[in-house]
């Protein structure tokens, strides 16, 4: 027997809707002081406070905080820009579309196993579903290279820093796939614009050392 009163039922569902707004509310701003309170942590004098900061920045932030981490790759203390790096590639790979985070994901799985087709098959799921989220992009122009389809590759490249100018893998990407096409001098540049937006980069900064050494010895001249 139904022994409940008419009022209850009437006004139960406004109540709990309006409860539940009010939590996720106070979810966000609680978040959203995470992130202030990580942002200035980053200009903070103690390199600890900067290391933590940048940690914090990416958990709570979103792709458009990687912009304030790149400056953190630039500190004078060598911990902090290991985790700024690190932070800049987690907050490059969210999107805002748990989908899609959910297929870069599985992408990069694929990518990780040898499944090099299937990947590319996923990652261009992301670029249909999401075609403003660069990492899709950037992870299908990996996925290329690894299948020595440079042509491909180089295209989704463009896509890349048409979306992102400051993604130094992607441009360090144009590099790699320069020297296997045989232009050291075109990769030689696209190395050197990575390496000034992240100075961290030993692979690239080596790179760019042999590509010189190469083309002095080739044309017997400084460069």
């Amino acid at each position: 027997m139904n022994t409940r009163l008419p009022c209850l039922d009437r006004f139960a569902f406004p109540v709990l809707t309006v409860l539940m707004v009010l939590g996720l509310a106070a979810a966000f701003a609680a978040q959203g002081d995470k992130r202030n309170e990580a942002v200035a942590g980053l200009y903070n004098k103690d390199a600890s406070v900067r290391r933590n900061a940048v940690d914090q920045l990416a958990r709570v932030g979103t792709s458009a905080d990687a912009d304030l981490v790149i400056e953190a790759l630039y500190d004078s203390d060598p911990e902090v820009r290991v985790h700024a790096e690190a932070a800049v590639w987690q907050l490059w790979s969210r999107s805002g579309d748990a989908e899609a985070d959910r297929l870069l994901k599985s992408g990069i799985q694929r990518m990780e196993d040898g499944q090099l087709r299937q990947a590319v098959d996923v990652f261009t799921r992301i670029t249909e579903r999401k075609p403003e989220f660069a990492e899709g992009w950037n992870k299908r122009a990996t996925a290329y290279y690894l299948m020595g389809d440079f042509d491909h590759s180089l295209k989704d490249c463009a896509e890349v820093i048409k979306r992102n100018p400051q993604h130094f893998g992607a441009l360090s990407g144009y590099g790699m796939i320069y020297l296997r096409l045989g232009r050291p001098e075109t990769a030689l540049g696209y190395f050197e614009r990575a390496l000034e937006i992240n100075p961290n980069m030993k692979g690239v900064e080596e790179s760019i050392k042999l590509i010189r050494h190469k083309l002095r010895h080739d044309r017997g001249q400084d460069i």
